[in-house]
């Protein structure tokens, strides 16, 4: 019978211990906010002394640059599920119920993927190439739809964080501002459109 090297015994249980203590992490936060994550409380959390968690993570802000390549792994993944129509406008109002939707299903994880709450952090740049996946990914989307204006997607995540953040300051788990999203995507639409942009073959322009 073949037996797993020591060594990867020892990885598979460093990374269980890791995804345990992010795990943690991010029930705190929802309980605390992020700025209100203690190192002393995520360690008691995940039963060891204060100074194990370096063994793991070198710092704070190491966690939250995990808990933020996570994030935004979730995003990308998400994001990779939507199902289009070819049609320009269903896809926009498709688009962003999706980001608005993903967001305000988790406030924190909303703020530590698209806000700057915590001071004195900026994910890493393996963990800032995710989200610029995704972003990337929207762009791709416009470009199909025939926007290749880069003030469209400027004002396109404008719109989505707008809409996102009065819904969690204003109407937490209500859909007062999801609701919007169709009406948003409607003017945008008209307002992109009328500066001219040119459809690619192929692409429906508006509703069918």
């Amino acid at each position: 019978m073949l037996v797993k090297p020591t060594l990867d015994r020892r990885a598979e249980r460093h990374a269980a211990t890791r995804a345990e203590i992010l795990g943690a992490a991010w029930e705190l936060a929802r309980s605390t906010g992020l700025a209100g994550l203690s190192l002393r409380d995520l360690a008691r959390a995940v039963g060891m002394q204060p100074p194990s968690l370096y063994g793991y993570f070198d710092s704070k802000i190491a966690i939250f640059d995990a808990m933020f390549a996570q994030g935004a792994a979730e995003y990308l993944e998400s994001e990779r599920q939507l199902v289009l129509s070819g049609n320009a406008l269903t896809d926009l109002k498709a688009g962003v119920h999706f980001f608005v939707e993903f967001c305000t299903s988790d406030p924190v994880r909303y703020q530590l993927l698209f806000q700057r709450t915590i001071p004195d952090f900026e994910p890493s740049a393996e963990s800032f190439a995710i989200a610029v996946e995704a972003l990337e990914a929207t762009r791709d989307r416009l470009a199909a739809m025939g926007f290749t204006d880069p003030a469209v997607l400027d004002l396109l995540t404008a719109i989505g964080t707008g809409l996102t953040d009065q819904q969690i300051s204003n109407d937490p788990g209500g859909d007062r501002w999801v609701r919007r999203v169709d009406e948003a995507m409607e003017m945008f639409f008209n307002h992109v459109s009328k500066r001219g942009a040119s459809f690619e073959p192929g692409s429906a322009p508006g509703p069918e």
